[in-house]
């Protein structure tokens, strides 16, 4: 069974950092990309970042990009989501997600397929 686990979320004040973590399960990373979607109230599920298992080919959406970073340890079926400089609309439950695919900017498409894998979701709130 395809599983993936978010963790690392929390408060944090503008200008701090944080690192989502999402620990997969039931495959492995070398034939999958994972990506890192988020939401916030109100909005719809925006892809901001994914990694490719096979080259690590990644992409940044431009309201992230400079800010965060995307890694994946294969041995530990984790990947990363490195987040520096957050601001107060970075506030959203971000979730990790996965398809049998190489990572591109047709991510943000990844909400509209049925064998796209999800998380449950970690919350990130940025505020003072």
């Amino acid at each position: 069974q395809v599983q993936l686990v978010e963790s690392g979320g929390g408060l944090v004040q503008p200008g701090g950092s944080l690192r989502l973590s999402c620990v997969v399960s039931g495959f492995t990373l070398d034939y999958s990309a994972i990506g890192w979607f988020r939401q916030a109230p109100g909005k719809e599920r925006e892809g901001i970042s994914c990694i490719s298992s096979i080259g690590g080919s990644t992409y940044y959406a431009d309201s992230v990009k400079g800010r965060f970073t995307i890694s994946r340890d294969n041995a530990k079926n984790t990947v990363y989501l490195q987040m520096n400089s957050l601001k107060p609309e970075d506030t959203a439950v971000y979730y990790c997600a996965r398809r049998r695919t190489l990572c591109s900017a047709a991510m943000i498409a990844w909400p509209t397929f049925a064998d796209t894998t999800w998380g449950q979701g970690t919350q990130v709130t940025v505020s003072s």
